[in-house]
């Protein structure tokens, strides 16, 4: 989902929580690696956006239960190396 602020790449409900999910792929961690690439900056477009969601989908964001995951991917594109990090922000 596209906002002014930025993107979600992925939007999932597990039971009645939303989990919007950032996905990010590095080579190798030569400059942290994908996990330190979802910076505070990136983790506050990430709540604009979610915000605009909610709003568009006329929820109220304060009491609509939501959960932020990171996705990693580190390594061979073809092989890479997972980590999924729940409730990540």
């Amino acid at each position: 989902m596209h906002c002014r602020q930025g993107e979600i790449d992925l939007i999932m409900k597990d039971k009645q929580t939303f989990v919007f999910v950032e996905v990010k792929f590095r080579k190798n961690n030569q400059f942290g690696g994908a996990i330190a690439a979802v910076s505070q900056a990136k983790q506050n477009k990430i709540k604009h956006c979610v915000a605009f969601f909610l709003h568009q989908a006329k929820l109220n964001e304060y009491n609509t239960p939501c959960r932020f995951d990171v996705i990693a991917l580190e390594g061979d594109i073809n092989n890479p190396q997972i980590t999924w990090l729940k409730n990540a922000f």
